[in-house]
């Protein structure tokens, strides 16, 4: 056993040698270049290991065994056995695999897929909008809950008296006596048909038909690219005075050019000196060229001076501006016909888009001017303002029905950024909120 001793001893030293000498060349080689490639160090593995292949018996666990200690034959082999070198250097192989497993977790970045909230509509409505929206309604909501509270006071069921007392509060929101009876018909057909009778249900019953009976709108000024089909888009904006018509024009100039429209603004109430001065006002606010005549001229004149130079400027949108005195209400319509006639001798088809603005405050009213415009010129779009400062905010959802009009903006409070676009869903939803 002493013989043998000296010679496991002898063979011991020559196995540290190698591996001192192995460990010399890894060091060399790591000397040689700061960068090593993945790939590279996988064929040095594989080169490795294909030495130590048909040498897999001899590893460290024959040593461990003191049994099989005494073959000193297979002990010349075990130069390859600097793979428990190799061994360690699987483990930093595994430890960059789970390093580089992180980074596909951004893909929690599509988290800003809730961002479209704004647009749940086409995205152009902003939480700061969504919110400014809810407090010009305010008086409405609160008036129309207050009333709706009391109507259902002590009621589990919907019958005929709820029904009943449900058509007083619409009617006294200023729905309109006609779209109040459509709504009532409605619910009364659902509650018969969907069995729906529990009075907590008739908040979500009354949302889903009024946003039916509202038009859609769509318009999409606040997206990034705003289109018309004509260039230049002529707005020829009516109403009467007082409405809001200067200052609406103003705001909706101030949005277009935000958006990257070129925006021309004709003063073609000529009858009142203040709203050329106030138009002027708004157009020199805005940045935006105004054109003009002397009071007393010829609306249609400079109608057909707007439109010449909108067409020699390459403008996108047009907005004219007109007279709102129904005080001779024949003289007043047969002036909006003549300057849509000498409109349409400059560019084709114009106005291509007659907006209606009514004073959502005025109740009642709003309906009797809408009216009287719809039968004078053909109204394609409606502009309710003013609705901060009323508790009958319904005007808007019996106005958009009884006339079949859509309602492209709403004015909810004195900023610019005030002046919205109507999204019917989001319009109710804050009505009743």
């Amino acid at each position: 056993m002493g013989l043998f001793k000296k010679l496991f001893s002898i063979f011991k030293r020559k196995k540290e040698k190698k591996q001192e000498s192995v460990e010399d060349e890894k060091n060399n080689l790591s000397d040689s270049s700061t960068v090593l490639d993945s790939s590279t160090d996988m064929k040095a593995e594989k080169k490795e290991k294909i030495k130590p292949e048909p040498e897999p018996e001899p590893e460290p666990e024959p040593e461990p065994e003191p049994e099989p200690e005494p073959e000193p034959e297979p002990e010349p082999e075990p130069e390859p056995e600097p793979e428990p070198e190799p061994e360690p250097e699987p483990e930093t192989e595994a430890e960059p695999e789970p390093e580089p497993e992180p980074e596909p977790e951004p893909e929690p970045e599509p988290e800003p897929e809730p961002e479209p909230e704004p647009g749940f509509f086409k995205s152009f409505f902003s939480k700061k909008k969504k919110e400014s929206l809810s407090k010009g309604l305010k008086k409405t909501n609160q008036s129309f809950f207050s009333k709706l509270n009391k109507l259902v006071a002590g009621k589990s069921k919907i019958d005929s008296e709820v029904l009943d007392n449900l058509e007083e509060v619409l009617i006294s929101s200023d729905v309109g006596v006609n779209t109040t009876l459509k709504i009532i018909e409605m619910i009364e057909s659902r509650v018969a048909d969907e069995k729906y009778s529990s009075i907590k249900e008739l908040n979500l019953i009354l949302k889903a038909e009024i946003a039916s009976l509202l038009i859609e709108n769509e318009e999409e000024l606040n997206q990034e690219v705003v289109s018309f089909k004509n260039k230049p888009h002529v707005i020829m904006v009516v109403g009467v005075n007082g409405v809001g018509k200067t200052t609406t024009i103003g705001k909706l100039a101030k949005q277009y050019k935000d958006n990257g429209l070129n925006v021309v603004i004709g003063a073609a109430d000529t009858f009142r000196a203040a709203a050329i001065d106030q138009l002027d006002t708004w157009a020199q606010r805005v940045g935006v060229p105004i054109i003009k005549q002397q009071m007393g001229s010829d609306p249609a004149s400079v109608a057909f001076d707007t439109l010449s130079y909108a067409k020699s400027a390459n403008a996108d949108i047009v907005l004219i501006d007109t007279a709102g005195r129904l005080h001779n209400k024949i003289n007043l319509m047969n002036e909006l016909s003549k300057i849509k006639r000498v409109m349409d001798k400059v560019i084709e088809n114009a106005p291509h888009e007659v907006m209606l603005v009514l004073d959502g405050s005025t109740g009642q009213n709003a309906f009797i001017q809408a009216k009287e415009f719809t039968n004078a010129t053909e109204v394609t779009s409606l502009v309710i303002t003013k609705l901060d400062g009323t508790a009958k905010g319904g005007v808007v959802i019996g106005i958009s029905d009884e006339f079949n009009i859509p309602v492209k903006f709403i004015g909810v409070g004195e900023a610019i950024d005030d002046l919205q676009v109507f999204n019917k869903l989001e319009f109710v939803d804050s009505f009743f909120e």
